[in-house]
């Protein structure tokens, strides 16, 4: 007996919305049978970003409905792409748009999952986080049961690193085992590197293959400047977002940059946040991780897809092997949304899915809201 859901993710890279039909076998056996993405517009990701900025109310209000229209209409497109009607939908699990998120106080994710419902006819599982913040926890990440039980090693130690918006670890001592499972935001993923870029040239979400940074000269004594920050000192359970790592901090960071060298070119303030993001990754993880934790680093997200991101890390992380996780299982930009379709389906079977060594919550939570078909 198996179950077919549907797991949607929009990630704080803003680059689109990631819907993935998943068939569900057991906690530990996942099946991805379908996986969909489509890209939001420059004007559309500006109003996410304007509204994070600004927080207006009504906007909010508003994006929250579009939001979920636009996730219907996306989630439609997959269901016929793989000739699946709503109808064999066990449930849909939406991680929402994260709009704040302030580690043990609140956290805020819209789009509407009314919205998914009334359209699909299908019970939706959402609003995964605030229960595991209300239980004393960061409310993320969230990604470690799926990492534990689906993507650890049988024999030996993992980290699972995926490169979003911000960047984020698992450590996996092995497969299966969830008590002793380490997982951290280590800080900027490809949200400063893309904020970077935008102010190259407005029209590009983001450097295509890290092909501008790949001509630039990185600048590392600002990179040693912005590694004070104090995330960096903070002791893991942790995580964080655009409120510290979003554009002031992309601004910050180019303004350094060229008072370091005016006249610089842009392209270096493009280098040097690929390399703040690469030593940032690199000094977390020799600095939270146990001192014997062995294995291999497999990367995903968007930023696996950055030539010269991928390459730095390679380097930096040695001697770990470094892999990419579609090498290994699937697609990586449909981890997210699988890991979300198993977090919602833990939820109908009245299962915890956080895990507090990772969170800080005070205990294991099931997670999420159900909004009735």
């Amino acid at each position: 007996m198996s179950d077919l859901a549907l797991g949607i993710m929009s990630g704080t890279s803003l680059d689109g919305v990631d819907v993935a039909l998943v068939r569900i076998h057991a906690a530990d056996r996942v099946d991805l049978v379908r996986f969909h993405t489509e890209s939001y517009s420059p004007t559309f990701r500006d109003s996410i970003r304007s509204a994070i900025r600004e927080g207006k109310a009504r906007d909010l209000a508003l994006l929250n409905v579009e939001l979920g229209e636009r996730w219907a209409r996306a989630a439609g497109a997959l269901l016929t792409d793989s000739a699946t009607k709503s109808s064999e939908l066990s449930f849909i699990a939406s991680h929402g748009q994260t709009i704040w998120h302030e580690p043990r106080r609140a956290t805020l994710q819209i789009g509407d999952p009314a919205v998914l419902a009334e359209r699909l006819g299908v019970l939706v599982v959402s609003d995964f986080r605030s229960r595991d913040v209300a239980a004393g926890g960061e409310g993320a990440p969230l990604v470690p049961i799926a990492d534990a039980l689906l993507f650890g090693r049988a024999n030996g130690g993992r980290v699972l690193l995926n490169l979003g918006g911000m960047a984020n670890v698992s450590w996996i001592p092995r497969r299966g085992v969830t008590d002793k499972v380490l997982a951290f935001d280590t800080g900027p993923g490809v949200a400063i590197i893309d904020a970077v870029a935008r102010s190259l040239d407005p029209t590009l979400p983001f450097d295509t293959g890290g092909m501008k940074a790949s001509r630039g000269q990185a600048a590392d004594d600002v990179v040693n400047q912005l590694l004070t920050h104090p995330y960096f000192e903070q002791r893991p359970p942790k995580s964080t977002g655009r409120e510290v790592f979003g554009d002031e901090f992309a601004d910050r960071l180019i303004a350094t940059v060229r008072h370091r060298s005016p006249g610089t070119l842009g392209e270096d303030s493009l280098a040097t946040a690929v390399r703040l993001t690469v030593r940032s990754i690199a000094h977390q993880l020799s600095r939270w991780l146990p001192h014997d934790a062995e294995g291999d680093v497999v990367v995903s997200g968007g930023g696996a897809r950055n030539t010269l991101l991928f390459s730095e890390l390679a380097g930096a992380l040695a001697p770990w092997p470094v892999l990419k996780f579609s090498d290994l299982f699937f697609d990586g930009d449909a981890k997210e949304a699988v890991v979300f379709a198993l977090l919602g389906w833990l939820a109908l079977k009245g299962m915890p899915g956080n895990v507090p060594s990772a969170t800080g919550a005070r205990g294991p939570r099931v997670l999420g809201r159900i909004t009735p078909a």
